[in-house]
């Protein structure tokens, strides 16, 4: 990327385009016309409105003052040079800011460098052979020249890949942001002078057009993302003939003319694989309610029922849904899913404006779609709406269902768990606080009962021998239970510097076997409904299951120090998700989503940082285990996601890199 593309270094408008703020979109205001409207390829209302101050990055203002130094020793035969610079703070005397005549406004009056290794890392102390890095003196200081990339580390990427999520600059200590650095820090064990581990730049051979911009704080997921990625996948046959993808991202005839897919079995393939997948990790409809307004949609669309802003909401988000989960199993493109989710979003404001539980569903769908395309609001936001709706009608509190009937008490249980759910998935992939807390939520769990069992005044007895497919979202809620456990009770603690070693390792032992009680415990048999179904294998509770343990395992605010036993069952751990993973992506079930690239990323990090620490010989330690192989594993699984994601194709080279930095040290014996 070069320097005048970087957004560190361009000119800034004080105020978004008139386009990105009507369309509620975080604008970079990037002079002289922000990217979201390049992307589009629409004028920028930038270009025109001379009203606006424009503010320059330091970056920016350092390379103007470089060039003019530059152009006067062309003219001058002996310049004067300038005193250096001080790479972590410009002082200009004036409260670092530059006055606007002056050309340029330095956004953070505390900048700091980046890459400084923090003071303090979580984790065992380092073997002997690796030293402590000496501070620098100022003589000794490098400044790179401006436009060489500096080289990347693992908690770059994982902020560049979380930030997709949410576009906010905060990752906590669940996140594994911590984790990352400290793993950065160990793999100084790997390098001859037991300097900083520095990868080669996995920008060679890259397209400039990157799904991320790594140090943009825009809404990753744009129009000309969406361009770049049709291009990356196999082309799919749409269903719309000659509607472009550049028609699902501002509304259109095309789009506005748009009836159901005639094809009755590919839009039932559709319908199918949502109720099999999202419904059974959110359940959030009721299935014959659906189909039966999906009939009246297909026989008799002037029916008053059939027009009900809701309901139509409700029949394109399905499909929308049911398209990109099934694309998200099976990596193909994608465009057919956005013009769904644009179609239902013609419908949006008149569903929402129906009643709370009507705008409950309508914002939970949405949810549950950016889980697998980021097409809209992000998802942190989503959720947090969604809670908090929740909470105001009073959906936590077993009060609040007295009255009701029992069919009507199951399904708003279902709608809140499920947005229980999804609190504790994001919040804990970002590291921020759960929109519902455990202590205020009194309401019992819905009931393992299948919805035609379920009536008005109560509900048919089961069989014992065959569980009913809610069985499969209700052992998924006691994972997300526990997880919401381990990230109070572990990464949360206020207690935990009062706390002594056994308390400590009381906690570790209950957590883990809850975790052993949720995995002996699953739904048995799994619901044989769909063979690209990710939750109806085993392998995905036992990918679960590990990941889990090793997000109890690794250092943490608990256990800022580990010994040699918890490094071994984080290896143990990290090691068997990634086999886990890798048995779900031969057997075509693995969802190449941005959840999991998360959670690959981090066991991918656990079993480097596990290896690498050990304090006995490396060399031995990688002869001895199964390391490289499940490191190689991790490759082939980031060599898969990178066909939708371009990001995994730089974290892919760095797992690489250090893949044959291990394959060194074993044949060095």
């Amino acid at each position: 990327m070069s320097n005048a593309a970087s957004p560190t270094n361009a000119a800034r408008a004080k105020s978004s385009c008139s386009r990105c703020h009507r369309r509620k979109k975080r604008c970079d205001r990037e002079l002289p016309a922000c990217k979201n409207c390049r992307s589009a390829r629409v004028k920028c209302s930038l270009i025109d409105d001379n009203s606006q101050t424009a503010s320059y990055s330091v970056a920016y203002v350092r390379g103007l003052e470089r060039r003019l130094e530059e152009l006067r020793s062309n003219l001058v035969p002996e310049p004067q040079m300038s005193p250096p610079v001080d790479d972590c703070l410009i002082d200009t005397g004036n409260d670092h800011t530059y006055s606007d005549s002056a050309v340029a406004d330095i956004m953070d009056p505390n900048p700091t460098c980046e890459g400084q290794v923090p003071e303090v890392f979580l984790g065992l102390p380092p073997p002997k052979d690796l030293p402590v890095e000496p501070r620098l003196q100022e003589s000794e200081v490098h400044i790179e020249p401006l436009a060489q990339e500096p080289s990347p580390t693992f908690d770059q990427e994982l902020k560049s890949v979380s930030f997709s999520v949410a576009a906010e600059r905060h990752l906590g200590s669940t996140s594994g942001l911590s984790f990352a650095k400290l793993t950065q820090m160990v793999l100084r064990r790997l390098t001859p002078d037991r300097a900083d581990f520095v990868f080669d730049n996995p920008q060679r051979g890259f397209s400039s057009d990157q799904l991320f911009d790594f140090d943009s704080s825009l809404d990753f997921f744009n129009s000309h993302v969406f361009e770049t990625l049709s291009e990356s996948i196999p082309s799919h046959p749409t269903l719309f003939g000659d509607i472009l993808l550049a028609d699902t991202i501002e509304p259109t005839d095309a789009v506005s003319g748009l009836s159901l897919p005639t094809n009755e079995v590919y839009s039932k393939r559709l319908v199918d694989f949502y109720f099999a997948h999202s419904h059974t990790l959110y359940p959030i409809l009721v299935k014959s309610d659906f189909m039966q307004t999906l009939q009246q949609v297909r026989d008799n669309p002037l029916d008053p029922a059939a027009q009900c802003p809701l309901a139509l909401f409700r029949v394109w988000m399905v499909f929308a849904i049911g398209s990109t989960a099934y694309s998200s199993v099976t990596l193909m493109e994608e465009s057919e899913s956005r013009i769904y989710y644009s179609k239902a979003l013609e419908y949006f404001e008149r569903a929402m404006a129906l009643g709370e539980m009507a705008a409950l569903e309508v914002i939970m769908l949405q949810i549950s779609y950016s889980f697998f395309n980021q097409l809209g609001p992000n998802t942190w936001f989503l959720v947090g709406m969604a809670a908090r709706l929740a909470v105001g009608i009073g959906l936590h509190i077993e009060s609040t269902y007295a009255g009701w009937p029992v069919n009507i008490q199951q399904h708003r249980k279902r709608i809140f768990f499920s947005i229980y759910m999804m609190d504790r998935v994001v919040s804990l992939a970002l590291g921020r606080p759960f929109a519902l807390h455990d202590d205020d939520i009194d309401v019992s769990p819905f009931t393992d009962a299948s919805e035609d069992d379920i009536h008005a005044g109560g509900i048919r007895s089961q069989s014992s021998l065959t569980p009913s497919i809610i069985s499969v979202p209700l052992h998924i809620l006691a994972l997300r239970t526990i997880a919401g456990k381990i990230a109070k009770q572990v990464y949360s603690n206020r207690r935990a510097l009062s706390l002594t070693v056994e308390e400590r390792e009381e906690i570790l032992h209950s957590l883990h076997k809850e975790l052993i009680d949720w995995r002996r415990n699953m739904p048995f048999p799994l619901p044989d409904i769909s063979d690209r179904v990710p939750h109806f294998s085993t392998n995905w509770y036992d990918f679960n299951y590990y990941t889990h343990v090793a997000m109890l395992y690794r250092p943490s605010p608990l256990f800022p120090v580990v010994d040699e036993r918890k490094i071994k069952i984080l290896e143990e751990a990290s090691s068997m998700s990634l086999r886990q993973a890798f048995n779900m992506h031969q057997q075509q079930r693995l969802a190449y989503n941005w959840l999991n690239l998360l959670a690959l990323f981090t066991s991918t990090l656990s079993l480097i940082y596990a290896i690498t620490v050990q304090p006995t010989d490396l060399a031995t330690a990688l002869k001895e285990t199964r390391a490289i192989d499940d490191l190689d594993l991790s490759i082939e699984l980031f060599d898969t996601l990178g066909i939708k994601f371009l990001a995994a194709k730089k974290i892919r080279g760095m797992f690489a890199e250090v893949s044959r930095r291990y394959k060194d040290l074993r044949t060095s014996l």
